[in-house]
């Protein structure tokens, strides 16, 4: 029989996953990450540093800056986002006032991505066969049950966790990109009521990438979804009349073009630059962040398009499959690969829940004890770690941790010590629940993905929270120079990154004067970084200033920051 789609499922296969159980799972993946930390290097507390700016005025609006230099991430809208809840919240702190509408964005994203699998999956297409007795799942259920799937698929993703709990432009870009899926899904129904909510959250995800510096990547992905989007359209016209289906190829054909020249105009796109990108780029490191970064969905996704080969032009594919390709293309020609990687999560994870009907039992199970036993074995690592730093034992663990970390010294915290404990007991009781009973629900094979990956996530958020602090956070650092200094005193700085000067400014709570400033010769303490040394004479009299100290971070020897004392001038 030719089956015009390869899902086969039962009305008893897309049973309801609970929507406090979702919501709860949602809660405990996104909390864990923006409370109890500090802001951690590089990108984390340099995006701080520059909302930390707007938000007390010394800095334009339209141009966020740090101490006078523009951010390297120029899109202003995320900068905003912190600012304004800064100002708007003065009794909280403003490291964690600005957590909040990023804590928001990461919660819309997931929203986004469940929606944006629910419309996807009420598409004609997607839909599975249906039974000659009855008994095929039912559209809204199958849709819904897809949805959940996609969700679990996203928050499982191994690169997720750390990179949407930072404070960063990366996290709005992932929100705004999720939107506009959403919204291209929804305008993809045929005769959906109510299409302007999806116009809606297309045209607020093109403007948040376009106020979030990624006009080019916002171009390749609106024109190229809104090629798909005609040609599906006008190919439904055509099967219901006799308008030629030729019309749409050429429109679709055009609509790419425009949408490459747009990139190319808006983006400053170079094909001389891209070739040469390309040619200087390390293939192997990039394929091996592919890999890692974008498990479980990757192979899902593969399976998606292979089981699903003969739709590839139908909407519930070629929608998340523009994404996946546009963004790994762009990944090629960033310079943080991870972080443009980002963006490709929730199209991966929309493909790899159609992976699910397809499945066979055999393959669900191996994704069973794969990740029960990857997840645990880590999951034990933590805690055992975690125990060598309280008590010295088992010795080994514990002295890796003290050469890694020289001056740290732990502190037992009930209340992480709790939420650790209640994140491990809840997993094994999903264990048990997942091994014992059989459940035939579709979405069943990524709960345990999804749920390792929270756990151990919730467990290096609270067993392991004060040495991820102590050894990522420029905190130590910055308030052993302020030590050093006179108090009082404007301190001049040469040669340091956004991050280093906004951790001196928030966490040592100094003075910071650039050293090409006009006022430079009132300071009496300078901090210098050692790649800018050998040129400081060009900027500097230094027959005014004495060597003082080399401070270090503690957690990594190559990261030094050189301390002056003026003795003249």
């Amino acid at each position: 029989m030719n089956r015009p789609t390869p899902a086969i499922v039962s009305q008893s296969a897309v049973r309801r996953l609970p929507r406090l159980a979702l919501i709860l799972f949602c809660v405990a993946y996104v909390l864990p990450g923006f409370l109890g930390r500090e802001p951690w290097k590089n990108a984390d507390v340099g995006a701080f540093g520059a909302m930390l700016e707007l938000a007390g005025g010394t800095a334009a609006w339209w141009q966020p800056s740090v101490l006078g230099s523009a951010v390297v991430d120029a899109g202003p809208l995320p900068y905003w986002l912190g600012a304004i809840f800064i100002k708007a919240l003065p009794f909280l702190s403003p490291d964690f006032a600005v957590r909040i509408p990023f804590g928001l964005l990461l919660a819309l994203t997931l929203a986004a991505t469940w929606y944006a699998a629910y419309h996807l999956a009420r598409q004609p297409a997607a839909l599975p066969v249906a039974f000659a007795f009855g008994g095929e799942a039912q559209p809204a259920d199958y849709a819904r049950a897809l949805a959940d799937a996609a969700l679990l698929a996203l928050v499982a993703c191994l690169g997720l966790a750390q990179l949407s709990h930072e404070t960063t432009p990366d996290l709005a870009r992932l929100a705004w990109t999720t939107l506009m899926l959403l919204g291209a899904a929804r305008l993809a129904q045929p005769g959906a009521p109510q299409a302007w909510r999806g116009l809606l959250w297309w045209l607020i995800g093109l403007l948040g990438l376009m106020l979030s510096h990624a006009p080019g990547l916002a171009a390749l992905l609106g024109l190229g979804w809104l090629a798909l989007l005609g040609w599906h359209h006008l190919r439904r016209g055509a099967e219901n009349s006799a308008t030629s289906p030729s019309v749409a190829w050429w429109l679709a054909l055009a609509a790419w073009v425009l949408a490459l020249g747009v990139a190319v105009w808006v983006g400053g796109l170079r094909l001389p630059e891209v070739a040469t990108a390309w040619g200087n780029l390390p293939w192997d490191s990039w394929a091996r962040l592919l890999l890692w970064f974008t498990w479980p969905a990757w192979p899902l996704a593969l399976w998606t398009l292979w089981r699903w080969r003969h739709q590839w032009l139908q909407p519930h594919l070629a929608l998340p499959l523009w994404a996946v390709l546009v963004v790994v293309a762009h990944t090629t020609l960033a310079q943080e690969r991870d972080r443009a990687l980002l963006l490709a999560l929730p199209a991966f994870a929309a493909l790899a829940a159609f992976a699910l009907p397809t499945l066979r039992r055999s393959v669900s199970s191996l994704i069973d004890w794969f990740t029960l036993l990857f997840f645990s074995f880590c999951a034990l690592v933590i805690w055992v770690i975690w125990f060598a730093m309280m008590t010295g034992v088992p010795a080994k663990p514990a002295a890796n941790v003290a050469r890694l970390a020289p001056g740290f010294v732990p502190e037992f915290s009930l209340l992480l010590f709790l939420l650790g404990a209640a994140a491990t007991l809840a997993w094994l009781w999903l264990v048990a629940w997942r091994v014992g009973r059989h459940r035939e629900a579709i979405w069943k094979s990524l709960v345990l993905p999804a749920a390792g990956a929270t756990l151990c996530w919730l467990l290096l958020m609270t067993l392991w929270l004060p040495l991820l602090d102590f050894g990522r956070s420029y905190g130590p650092i910055s308030r052993r120079i302020a030590t050093l200094v006179p108090p009082d005193a404007c301190v001049l700085v040469d040669g340091l990154t956004q991050a280093q000067v906004s951790a001196l400014q928030y966490h040592g709570q100094l003075k910071l004067v650039r050293s090409t400033a006009q006022d430079a010769s009132r300071c009496q303490a300078m901090v210098v970084s050692p790649e800018s040394q050998p040129t400081l004479d060009r900027r500097v009299n230094l027959t005014q200033w004495a060597f003082k100290a080399t401070v270090r971070r503690l957690t990594d020897n190559k990261e030094s920051l050189l301390l002056y004392q003026r003795v003249g001038g």
